[in-house]
């Protein structure tokens, strides 16, 4: 299955974008239906703080999914360390989605505001072939 990958190791984000978890849901849940791509669920964890001398956060970072009809985005949040892991996939079966993901992908990462990023873009499936039953 032919499909675009786009990832990125985010650090020095804006630490109220990485514990603000109702928030980051719903811009990420906004930004995909504004891009056409179709979010079919979603599923949040939010985890506990383990670095308690960082000032005004109850929670710690937070591991976020959406499922597309087209694939799939991953998000890590380390509020403790003020990172982020970012994974946008799609796949190009009845479409192109390649253009719609990678402008997803580069809102999301600007969302968090790092000040370095380290991005990687990957096609993948280009060796499966598509048989007839």
């Amino acid at each position: 299955m032919n499909g675009s990958h786009y990832t990125a190791d985010l650090t020095g984000c804006n630490l109220q974008r990485l514990i603000m978890h109702e928030a980051l849901m719903a811009f990420v849940l906004e930004q995909v239906q504004w891009s056409g791509l179709h979010a079919v669920a979603h599923q949040s964890h939010i985890f506990a703080n383990p670095n308690t001398e960082l000032e005004n956060t109850a929670n710690g970072g937070v591991t976020l999914t959406v499922l597309l009809a087209e694939s799939h985005i991953c998000i890590h949040t380390w509020p403790e360390l003020l990172g982020v892991t970012l994974d946008v996939y799609v796949c190009n079966f009845s479409a192109d989605n390649s253009k719609k993901a990678e402008q997803l992908f580069e809102l999301l990462v600007n969302w968090f505001e790092p000040t370095d990023s380290q991005k990687n873009s990957l096609q993948r499936g280009t060796c499966l072939k598509m048989t007839e039953y």
